[in-house]
This record gives C-alpha cells, structure tokens and sequence, in this order.
C-alpha cells in the first residue's frame, strides 16, 4: 500500500510520472528487440497417474459417486473452471469438477480467439493515470506469454495492423502501442512497428486506400479456444482430477457447522444429464465457477443474495478466408458507435467482431441480424471498394455471453468490475466471475488461495506456471512431416492434426481408416473443403465427447467455421458416434435434429437462410424493373431447365441437362443442392423460389449458391453450342 501511495504521488506531480508508473526496467528490457516468447518453467515436476490414458466418463462418474469426500469441488467447466480444476489437482488436492453441458460450450468457445493484454484497456490506464488498468494489463501479458509456452499447438503469435487515416494519429497510436510492447517487457512477443502506406497496402492489399497515410503493427497471441478449454481439462483429469461433462448440481449440499452452528456448504446432489441418475458429490469446498451463471449457483447457496452479473452479448461472423491476409489481422480501434472490432485470420477463415450488447443470460444465446450486418458495415468501411462485403458471404455466426461483474463486497455495487472478482459466502461458496480468456491461470491461482485459506485445506503452492497443456509434449512446429510420411495424411490434414493434437495426433492418426485410393493412404474427410477426418470423430468420444454438437462444435469446430459444411457432415457423425457408442435409432434421430438446431439458431444457419425467405417479392432494382432485362434472363435460364413448363424443377431436369453437356453429379450430391435452396420443402424448385434465389444472389445477400452457379454454367455452355444443325456433309437429301 505504501508504494501504490508513493506511486500515486508521483503521479499527481507529473515529471516523469509514466517512466514512473509502468517501471524504467522496462526500457531495459524492450532493447531486447529480438522476436522470442518469455520461457517458462513449471515449479516442480508432477506425478501424472493417467499419462498413457484417460479414464473413461463411465470411470470419472464413477469416481464423483463413490469418492467419500473431495477436497475441492468446481462447479463449471469452462476456462476458469478447467483452470481452477488443474491448480487444485497440481497442489495435490482430492479434486472434482462438474459442468452440465459440455467443456467449453459457454463462452469459451465463442470468443474473438486472441490471446491478449488489452490495448485499449492500456489506453485507458494511461490517460486516466489508472494504476489497476494498468497491472491488469500487465498480468494478462504475463499469461499471454505462459499461455503461448504451454499449449503452442493450440496458440502462436499473430501480427494486428492498425490502419491509420489521419496524420496526427500515427505518432498518438505509434506511442500506445510502444507502450504495449514496454509493459510486456521481455515477454514482448515481437517489436511493433510503423508501415507506410505502400507497405500497408502491400501487406493487407484489402484495405482502402484511399486517405490511408500509414500503419502500425503490434502482436498478440491467437488459439484455438474450445480446445485449448478442453486441453486444460483433459490436463487435469491426467493428473487425477474426476471431472464429468453433462452433470448438473440440482442444489447444494449444506451442513452445520458444530462450532458456530452456521450451515456450510459441503458438496453438491448432482444429475448425470445422459442417464438421468442423481447422486451427491461430498467436498470440503465448492468453488463456483459457471461464467454468466454465476447468480443461479449463489442463489442456490442464499435465496437472498443480489445478483453480481451483468450479461453483455458478443456476436462474431466468420466470413471467407480471401477477406484477410493468412498471416495479419485487423485493428478497428474506433467503430461508428466507440466499440472495438477485430478483423482476423482463423482456421483459414476470416473472422469478425464483436459487439458489445447488455442481454439475458441464457444457455442458447443467438446472433441477431443487427449485429450481423453491424459488423460488415464496421467492415466495408475499411476495405477497398473493389470489394464487395456481402451478407451472403457470412459463413457462421454465433453470440457469447461475457459475464461481467460488480464487486458484492464493493460499496458502490452498480458499478463494473473491470478485472475479475472472487468472494466467499458466509455458508464458504467460493465465487469466481468476470475476467477474460486470457487469465484464466491466474484466477484460478488466486482462487484456490482464497479456498484454502478459507477453508484451511493443506495444500501445496501453485504449480501450473509453465505446466505443459495436453498435446504440448512432442510437438514441434515439423510434426505434420512425420504424419505425412509415416501414416500417408494429406498435407492440409496432417497441418491440422498437428495443430489440434499436439502430440497426440499419432493416435488420432493410428485411428484413420484406409481410403482405398493411391493417395492419401489414410484419414477419410467428413466434408471435402475442410482437413476434418472420421478418425477425429473416434478421438472426440475418448476426449468425453457424449452428442454430435460436441463434434461439430468443440473437438472440431466446423459448426464454427461454416454451417452448411457442418451440416452436410452431420449424418455422418451421427453415424460414426452411433456405431462406436451402441446409439438406438431413436437416439441417433435426437441427435441429428438437435444438431440441426444448434447449427440453425446458434450458429447462425437461420440466419443465412433467412436471406432467401425474408420477403417473397424479386427485389431487383428500379432500373431492372422498368427494363425486366435480368427478369427475363432468369426466366429464360430457368426454362432452359423447365423444358415442359411445368413452373418447376425437380432433379431429374436438372440431371438431364447436365447430361447433354456431360456434367455428372451424384444423385444425392444433386438432392443436396437442390435442398438448398427448396424453401416449401416439396422435393421441387418453382419459378418464385428460383426467382428469389436471383435476387438474392444480385443482392449479396446469398454467395456461393450452388444451385445458381451450376445452372449459370449450364446456361453458357448449352449458348456456346448454339442450335443443332441439320446439314449434312454432301448436301445430303
């Protein structure tokens, strides 16, 4: 306290305050210009009971049920409560960890995917001379540089260009950024530097050029956030945690207490979600760790306590890979109404967001069109105008609930924590909420202190700085090498293992089925456009994958990525999963129309469809309307296909003229397309539905319809061979 006084002090006087502030050392340290990540070591080498297996979910349940007490129980299986579960373990601590749905199905799989200090959160340090700002800030690159060493499968540094369009911003952003660069330290992952335009342009050659004097590039970390949660899980159920997705608390168990006669809290009555079986799991201390739900498990706990939550929404799109460079992001520091939005490369896609929108919480939060179309307004506004942003192009769309909080021990409790927060209740229910991806390590840190202490467990100090994540051990940036040519993968599938799995990729690999073909010898994909294979299905089930979302949306993350891909995937994982897990009919008929309907509400699939139904009028534009040129073109190419005029298509005329143009597609493949876009689901394209998709595709509302590309294609080559003619060489008769 002493030093924060001093600190402030100096402050109020001004000379040197910001040398002051963020610490001289740190101008030693940034000389250190050359690109490295800080090297972090664990505190101690542990024992790991399951290295060479997991336990199956049957075993972990079994574990929960049988074990007579827990020393630590988590109740929530996101990042911060894999995080806490791992430190709890790694202290040789009895732990357990519960979470009702799956790993990672909140909000830690539907982030921006950055790992990252905050710059603005830097920003605002430095001109509201805000000492918590700024060692907020300074931890959370401390974890970035941690998180970066311990899963580098799963993470990798990611240059973010900082397009500037007025003079007078360059030295202004060039100052915070470099500030940035000094806070981190050693542990600056690479030095920022100034662009000129030409360069800017050269680098990010989408960007508007128009008014652009320069730019300035910074890094940060980027992962692939659903499985780097379940890496931490899986890393703590190796160590001996028993932990168990879909098992939900359905209250808490309480005690009282022989000394003060209060009532403690000492387990929870818990629900296996599958089988419907309820059984108590006894623990001296319960830590409560369920992100935006924080208010239901202490309302469990005390009826009377006031909420803490402030649920805001954050919507992200994914759109086509040729929006952005494969190695550089985008920073908007100032959107149209003061929010932030990334523009960054994923998983060879393009990823954008996000809004920042106060909302309910719920476990199926959707992605509004508003926020969509926000987001590709933000967007247009800094790309070239040779490019044409359109909705169609929205591949996935999906909303997370960011948890923030107010402090309930905080005399001003309307107001916003900007960091995280972490209480005890009088009955001992330890709570831990707010924060960011980011820092999820040292929350869990500070929150096993806080139980131990409350609790007066023995326990050993925290040892997961620089602990080793699944996957990390064997991996190497050449691994993918080694699966190409000891198992005969695909190049772009062995990249993808690799960067999954780690080093467990060669059992992902041991699992692949032969293709039957010259090559690739083995790993069979699920969809063509994507590096997923069948094995990775097998694989998920080891990794306590219980439904078909947990597939498509957390061990791969193809829901993600595009939602009609996911979609066309999906029978086939159902029947994968059904096979290996002995599924009824019935059961695999749930699971198809439950996927369905995540990838339609939550992923955004209804949205995309929505495109197509929004109006039944052919909205073309008034020039077009008077001319009717586009209206009559696209009634003549549909009637190239309705041969009889019958006011439809069904496949077979479609497969009909494929054939005279020797084009053969696959009958189910030829169902597919046309389902597409077969809005009354009666096996047929009417004039109005084909009519419709034109619209939409002139519009940008509908991209890569394959229905229209196809017939567009037929149409120009059945014009390039004109009429058949009837002479005959000779003259003939």
């Amino acid at each position: 306290m002493a030093f924060r006084r001093a600190l402030k002090r100096t402050v109020v006087v001004g000379t040197g305050a910001v040398a002051t502030v963020f610490g001289l050392s740190h101008l030693i340290e940034y000389r250190k210009t050359q690109a490295r990540l800080a090297y972090v070591t664990a505190e101690a080498e542990l024992k790991v009971p399951y290295a060479d297996e997991l336990p199956s979910r049957e075993a972990q349940l079994t574990a929960l049920k049988t074990t007579e007490e827990f020393d630590v129980l988590v109740v929530g299986g996101g990042a911060t409560g894999a995080g806490c579960a791992l430190d709890a373990v790694t202290r040789n601590l009895k732990t357990a960890l519960v979470e009702r749905s799956d790993f990672s199905s909140g909000t830690s799989s539907r982030s921006t995917k950055l790992i990252h200090g905050g710059v603005r959160y830097l920003q605002k340090a430095i001109m509201q001379l805000d000492y918590e700002q700024y060692m907020m800030v300074k931890e959370a690159l401390h974890e970035r540089a941690n998180l970066l060493e311990i899963a580098p499968h799963l993470s990798a540094p990611l240059p973010i260009m900082l397009p500037v369009y007025k003079w007078w911003q360059l030295p202004y952003y060039w100052a915070g950024i470099k500030m940035y660069d000094l806070v981190a330290g050693i542990q600056c992952l690479k030095s920022s530097y100034v662009l000129s335009k030409t360069k800017a342009l050269e680098l990010f050659p989408m960007l508007k050029r128009d008014k652009l004097v320069g730019a300035i590039v910074y890094y940060d970390g980027q992962h692939n956030d659903a499985r780097m949660n379940l890496a931490i899980a899986l890393t703590a159920a190796r160590h001996g945690a028993a932990i168990a997705n879909y098992t939900e608390v359905v209250h808490l168990l309480k005690t009282k207490d022989p000394q003060t006669g209060k009532e403690k809290v000492c387990g929870a009555h818990c629900k296996d979600v599958i089988t419907g079986e309820e059984f108590d799991v006894k623990a001296k201390c319960v830590i409560n760790a369920t992100g935006p739900f924080t208010d239901s498990l202490r309302k469990m706990d005390n009826q009377e306590t006031s909420n803490i939550c402030q649920p805001s929404a954050g919507v992200h799109i994914v759109i086509p890979g040729y929006y952005s460079p494969d190695n550089m992001g985008l920073l908007d520091p100032a959107t149209s109404d003061g929010r932030v939005i990334f523009f960054l490369p994923w998983e060879k896609m393009t990823i954008a967001g996000t809004t920042d929108t106060p909302t309910n919480v719920t476990a199926h939060p959707i992605p509004g069109e508003d926020d969509i179309n926000f987001i590709l307004r933000e967007v247009r506004n800094y790309l070239s105008p040779d490019i044409e942003v359109r909705r169609g192009d929205v591949l996935a769309a999906w909303s997370g609930i960011r948890p923030l909080v107010t402090d309930p021990n905080s005399k001003d409790t309307q107001s916003i924590c900007r960091n995280h927060i972490v209480s005890i209740s009088d009955s001992g229910l330890v709570t831990i909420a707010g924060g960011k991806w980011t820092t999820y390590r040292s929350m869990a840190e500070e929150t096993l202190d806080a139980a131990i202490k409350a609790h007066g467990l023995s326990a050993e100090p925290c040892k997961t700085v620089g602990l080793m994540l699944e996957g990390a051990k064997g991996w190497t940036p050449t691994l993918y090498i080694r699966l190409v040519q000891d198992y005969g993968l695909e190049n772009e599938v062995a990249q993808h293992l690799a960067s999954t799995y780690g080093g467990k990729a060669y059992d992902v690999a041991k699992m692949a089925e032969v293709t039957g073909q010259r090559w690739p010898i083995v790993g069979k994909r699920l969809v063509s456009e994507f590096p997923y294979i069948e094995s990775e299905v097998l694989y998920a089930i080891k990794e306590y994958a219980c439904t078909a979302i947990d597939v498509l949306a957390r061990r791969t993350r193809l829901g993600f990525l595009n939602v009609q891909a996911a979609d066309e995937a999906l029978p086939r994982i159902v029947q994968i999963m059904g096979k290996e897990l002995d599924w009824s009919q019935e059961r695999k008929t749930a699971e198809l129309e439950a996927a369905k309907k995540f990838l339609y509400h939550e992923m955004g699939y209804r949205s995309r469809s929505e495109q197509l139904t929004r109006t039944s009028e052919i909205n073309l534009d008034y020039q077009e309307l008077i001319t009717s040129h586009l209206f009559d073109r696209y009634k003549k190419r549909f009637h190239k296909f309705d041969k009889e005029s019958k006011g439809f298509i069904t496949t077979v005329d479609v497969q009909r003229v494929l054939d005279s143009i020797n084009v053969h597609i696959d009958e189910n493949a030829l169902h597919e397309i046309l389902n597409e876009v077969d809005l009354n689901k009666n096996g047929q394209i009417e004039i109005d539905e084909f009519l419709q998709l034109m619209s939409a595709v002139k519009k940008g509302q509908v991209s890569d319809s394959r229905l229209a590309i196809l017939m567009k294609t037929a149409e120009e080559t059945l014009d390039k061979r004109g009429p058949v003619t009837v002479d005959r060489s000779g003259g003939g008769v």
